[in-house]
Order: C-alpha cells, then sequence, then structure tokens
C-alpha cells in the first residue's frame, strides 16, 4: 500500500511538472499555441457603384424628359436611363390604375384603330374618359398638369408608351426589343449601344406593338406570317419577327429617319470628309457625272447622298427613289421623291425599286438618286439610264472600290463590264464600330478598263483624306465635258473650298440654308463669292 501511494504521488507530481514545462514552452515559444476560434463574420455583398457619364432633356409631346447614361459596376455597357421629372413613383401607379379603367370604359372597334381619318376621333374619345378619371384620382390638379397627364395616358394607351419617347429622342438611332426577359437597348449616336431601364412585361406586349404597327400599314403579323417589315411616321422603318422564328423571344427593331438631315457642314464639322474631296465631289456632280455611294451596313450611306444631293443646280429635275423616304433635298430643288410598296395581305400591289426607275425614265429627269441597288434587273436599268444621258447616283453594298466593281460585274447582279466606265467616281463609306465614327474610305475613279483607280484614301492616324494616285481618267472626263484647262478645274476647286469654308466658318448647316447658298452660287456666282470673300454673313 506504501508503495502504492508512492506511485501515485509520484505520477501527480510529475504531472504537475509537466504542466509546468508546457506553460514554461509555451511562455519562451518552443510550443506553439492552438488558435483562438474566431467568430464568423458575415459578408456583405459588394454595392453596385454607379456614376454618370451623360445627362440632357428634350420633349416628348409636351413631357419633360430626363435623360442620364449611366456606368454601372455590375454592368458592360453603359445604362440609358429614361425618367419623367413631373411623375413619382407614386403617381405612375395611379395613372397605370387609370389606363386600366380606361382600356375598360373606353370601346374601341378594330375599325377605328385602322382608320388614319378617325385617329382624332379615338383620341377625343380616350382625353373625355381621361379627364373624369384624373378629375376622380387627383381633384386639386391645376390645368396645366392635367394637360400634360392627358397627354401622357394617351400616349401610353394608344402608343408605344415609352418607345416612343425614346423615338423623340434625337441622338437615337435605333430601339431594338430583343425580348422580354431583357430590358430594351438603343443605339446611341455618342455612346453606341445601351440598356435602357425600360423593359416589357411580358412576350404579349411586344406582340401587341408589333401587331399594331402592322394594322396602321395594313399588313399582318402572325404564326403563318411572322415576319414584318414596315416604314411607319416620318419613314422610320420597323422589322418584327415572332416566335418560334425569334427562339428567345419576340422582337422588334425600330430604325429612326433622322429629322434634321446631315448637311456638308456637318460632315466637314465632324471630318467625315475633307474639303478638298468635298470640293471634287461637287465639282463632278455639277457637271453631271455619275456615281455610286458604297459601304458597309449603317456606314452613312444614304446619309452621304443626301449630303451630295445638295450640290445640285437648282434648276433641274431630280426624281428621288427609295425604299423607305430618308432624303431630304432643299425646298430649291426641283424635287420630286418617289417610294416603293410592300404587296398587301392578299400578295397584290406591290410596286418595286425596279418599277420606280423605268417609270422615272418617262418623268424627263435631269438627275436620278437610287436609295439602293440590290438585284441585276435594278442594276441593269440604272447602267440603261445613265447610257441614255441621265445622271444617277445610287447607294451600294461594298466595302473598298475594287469590292464594288467585283460585286456589280460578277453574279448575282452581272453588270457587263463594258457599261462600267458610265459610272464616273465610287465613293466608300466606312463606320468605326469600336468608336462609332463615320468616315469617307476611299473616293475612286472608273478607267475604260473598267477597273478602280482610287484616287484618295483614308489615314486612320491622320484622321483624313489623303491623296495616293493621280487621276488618269477623271480630269480627262472633266475637261471633256467643260473645255477647262487643267489650271481652269484647280483654280474652280479652290473656289469650291473656298465656299465650304465659309459654311462651316459661319455655321450654316440647315438643309435649306446649305441649299440656299449652293443655289446662289450657280444664279449669282459674283454675289456669293463677294459675301465669301469678305466672310460677311449671307442673308439666308
Amino acid at each position: 500500500m506504501k508503495h502504492k501511494k508512492k506511485r501515485e504521488t509520484k505520477r501527480v507530481s510529475s504531472k504537475k511538472q509537466s504542466v509546468k514545462r508546457n506553460i514554461r514552452a509555451v511562455r519562451t515559444k518552443k510550443v506553439k499555441a492552438l488558435p483562438k476560434t474566431r467568430k464568423k463574420q458575415k459578408t456583405s455583398p459588394k454595392k453596385e457603384t454607379a456614376f454618370e457619364i451623360d445627362k440632357y432633356n428634350f420633349q416628348s409631346k409636351n413631357i419633360p424628359i430626363n435623360i442620364s447614361i449611366l456606368k454601372k459596376s455590375e454592368e458592360f455597357v453603359p445604362i440609358y436611363e429614361v425618367s419623367i421629372s413631373q411623375i413619382s413613383k407614386t403617381t405612375e401607379l395611379i395613372l397605370e390604375k387609370i389606363r386600366q379603367q380606361l382600356i375598360k370604359q373606353v370601346n374601341l372597334g378594330i375599325v377605328d384603330i385602322t382608320d388614319h381619318n378617325k385617329t382624332g376621333v379615338i383620341e377625343e374619345k380616350f382625353k373625355k374618359t381621361i379627364v373624369v378619371l384624373i378629375n376622380k384620382y387627383f381633384p386639386d390638379i391645376e390645368e396645366k398638369t392635367k394637360e400634360f397627364l392627358v397627354t401622357y395616358l394617351i400616349q401610353k394607351s394608344l402608343g408605344l408608351g415609352n418607345i416612343e419617347i425614346m423615338m423623340d429622342d434625337d441622338f437615337i438611332e435605333e430601339i431594338v426589343i430583343n425580348s422580354s426577359s431583357e430590358p430594351i437597348w438603343v443605339y446611341h449616336k455618342k455612346h453606341a449601344w445601351l440598356k435602357t431601364n425600360i423593359q416589357l412585361n411580358d412576350e404579349e406586349q411586344t406582340r401587341h406593338y408589333a401587331t399594331m404597327i402592322g394594322r396602321k400599314i395594313g399588313r399582318q403579323i402572325t404564326v403563318l406570317e411572322p415576319l414584318l417589315d414596315a416604314h411607319i411616321g416620318m419613314g422610320d422603318r420597323v422589322n418584327a419577327t415572332l416566335i418560334p422564328i425569334s427562339t428567345q423571344g419576340n422582337t422588334i427593331t425600330f430604325r429612326k429617319f433622322s429629322r434634321e438631315p446631315f448637311t456638308i457642314t456637318h460632315f466637314l464639322k465632324y471630318k467625315t470628309i475633307s474639303i478638298a474631296a468635298a470640293s471634287l465631289i461637287w465639282l463632278a456632280m455639277q457637271y453631271e457625272l455619275s456615281a455610286i455611294i458604297a459601304g458597309g451596313t449603317a456606314s452613312g450611306k444614304t446619309s452621304t447622298l443626301n449630303v451630295l444631293a445638295t450640290f445640285f443646280p437648282p434648276n433641274q429635275r431630280i426624281i428621288s427613289i427609295e425604299d423607305t423616304r430618308e432624303i431630304k433635298l432643299p425646298k430649291f430643288l426641283h424635287w420630286v421623291p418617289l417610294s416603293t410598296r410592300l404587296p398587301n395581305a392578299e400578295g397584290r400591289g406591290e410596286i418595286t425599286m425596279e418599277d420606280l426607275l423605268v417609270n422615272s425614265l418617262r418623268m424627263r429627269p435631269d438627275r436620278v438618286l437610287v436609295g439602293e441597288v440590290r438585284r441585276k434587273r435594278e442594276a441593269e436599268t440604272l447602267f440603261e439610264a445613265i447610257h441614255t444621258g441621265h445622271s444617277c447616283y445610287a447607294t451600294f453594298h461594298a466595302n473598298t472600290a475594287e469590292e464594288t466593281v467585283n460585286r456589280l460585274t460578277n453574279p448575282p447582279i452581272e453588270v457587263p463590264r463594258t457599261m462600267l466606265p458610265a459610272i464616273s467616281l465610287i465613293m466608300i463609306q466606312f463606320r468605326n464600330r469600336r468608336t462609332g465614327q463615320r468616315r469617307t474610305f476611299q473616293i475612286a475613279e472608273i478607267l475604260p478598263d473598267a477597273s478602280a483607280n482610287v484616287l484618295l484614301q483614308y489615314d486612320p492616324k491622320k484622321d483624313t483624306l489623303v491623296q495616293i494616285r493621280k487621276s488618269k481618267s477623271l480630269m480627262e472626263t472633266l475637261r471633256l465635258f467643260t473645255g477647262f484647262s487643267l489650271n481652269e478645274i484647280n483654280k474652280n476647286l479652290k473656289e469650291k473650298e473656298k465656299v465650304l469654308n465659309y459654311l462651316v466658318k459661319n455655321d450654316i448647316a440647315t438643309i435649306d440654308g446649305v441649299g440656299r447658298v449652293i443655289a446662289e452660287y450657280y444664279t449669282n456666282n459674283k454675289n456669293l463669292m463677294g459675301y465669301v470673300n469678305k466672310n460677311k454673313k449671307f442673308d439666308l
């Protein structure tokens, strides 16, 4: 027993000693201490940051609209944010309730919607009911605010809602609905593609908008005919597709027609074209040399055609032929615009570009403008018109002068190479998809062997057109038709450069303002050059 007790006391003492050794080891850092357990901290999600890139405002049918372009940390593209300053979230909810009651109370038949002559009657029906409902929900409202809310509700009920607001933004070129599952996209002149803060409720709403657009032009979009291509308003183009053709959802693409067209002043200010190049084209167009303006999609072909058409003398008859009415010429010109027509639901009544081109030759035109040449028969008719003594100007899809010649002379268009020298000039338009800038890329002449000789080409580093070759046929053609010597041609070019510089310096940029100066150049050259040389303001 005594031995057992001794052994136990030894064990206790040895344990105490080992504990003491461990404590000393921890203090002298010979043994690592166990880490203390920390409480897990809750990680809060990162806050989304946004900063304003741009902001501006405009009026949409007397409704003040505020636009903010925002860059958000979680988004790869900026946000186009639409807000109506006079309408709070609460007011908007009440107005939506009024709109729902409005639809129930005002009974409109399909005949009323499709008949353009009854548009005022429809609006009047809505207006009476809206006034009653607004007086009910906003009894103490001012008359001015009441008119504003009436306009807003009519637009939301009869029109395309917020899409119509964006259509009134001069900076917007395209509005795109890809599906109801994502926001509407817009193409902005300054900021390129942007997402908006507007999203449709469901696919049925997209389909309703497409159907409404179809009714206005007497067309249908259904499961059997799920594609719609239409022109509305002042020439805006609309394309719509339905499920299952567009597998992700119903789509609508609006391409806006420019309300205030570009002029040569804009082109020179934005460096789209150089003054030397513009004066050369002006000289060629003055003496009725035909030209083709080519380029890729949205490169500015039609805008360029519109700009250059202001160089026509005011005493000549001009016929323009387009699918979509985009060309707008000065009021001083003798101009007849023609537009193609799609077939009706029964497949009848179609008027093609070829039909109009053939018909235009019976209208004694001095100049013929063709919106776009796409098919063999159109190209053949165009070249026949040139060979019969008409000056023709057309747009065409091609990226270089050489590609333009190849596309015209090979299938499917297949114009005989012997006919091609009837075109004196080819202009190539180019859009930098990274920056959104549009530039004249090449100016070329057509040689007698139907090959393209590039005279001027765009230099991206200098951001201007530079001369890379001398003319082999254009100057000779001008000398043949004008009787000028080379020195006289150069003198004429310098005079035109002075006029173009004058337009830029005095900020004469409207279509009629530029047209007035050009008309004066032809009819009273001495008087205009007096103003130009003294840089004196011309009375428009």
